[in-house]
């Protein structure tokens, strides 16, 4: 049986470039839209755990000259307070590795990274930032799909980032190449 793949994405900008016959999940942008649009297409499919679900997306750069197309090793839900459910004797799950990924760690979180001084905090634990792919790959792991996150970096994550809708196309472009070598190489 050949490998199945699913290509999940925030939004049609990011998606739109993608090739045709792929099965495409648009999830809305944020944890919560992904982790919902993620769960209920894996759900619906009888055997989810045969699918390859490919997140493809956008993301900021935490670090100056930060570019290109990455796939992240490791992604970190940057904003829930860890520390402070660890300490009421909960595992908050935080960090996960997704295997076959690169060395690139991913924050993911609500926040939508604008501001330098964010930006500076979270590159202290990570190289790039989005809204969703901590989710995806949470829901994933969840329901025994495996993940790999491909992310396109757009911007800056500081007030470059406001310019997104007129940079998500070239962004889009990589992406969508880089979903029809993934996928044509079982072809």
């Amino acid at each position: 049986m050949s490998e199945r793949f699913l290509v999940v994405s925030a939004t049609r900008a990011e998606a739109a470039h993608l090739p045709d016959g792929v099965p495409v999940v648009i999830t809305g942008i944020g944890k919560t839209a992904a982790a919902t649009a993620t769960v209920r297409a894996l759900a619906a499919d009888p055997d989810a755990s045969s699918l390859t679900v490919l997140n493809v997306g956008t993301a900021g750069a935490l670090h100056d000259g930060l570019e290109g197309l990455h796939l992240p090793g490791s992604v970190l839900n940057h904003d829930i307070s860890a520390a402070a459910i660890r300490a009421l004797g909960h595992d908050p799950r935080e960090l996960l590795t997704v295997p076959g990924g690169d060395e690139t760690v991913l924050a993911s979180g609500d926040v939508f990274v604008s501001d330098p001084a964010v930006r500076a905090e979270l590159a202290k634990r990570a190289q790039l930032v989005d809204m969703e792919g901590y989710a995806v790959a949470y829901a994933c792991a969840e329901l025994g799909a495996r993940v790999e996150l491909v992310k396109h970096v757009s911007d800056n994550a500081d007030e470059s980032a406001l310019d997104w809708p007129a940079l998500v196309d070239a962004s889009a472009r990589v992406l969508g190449s880089w979903v029809r070598e993934r996928v044509g190489r079982l072809a």
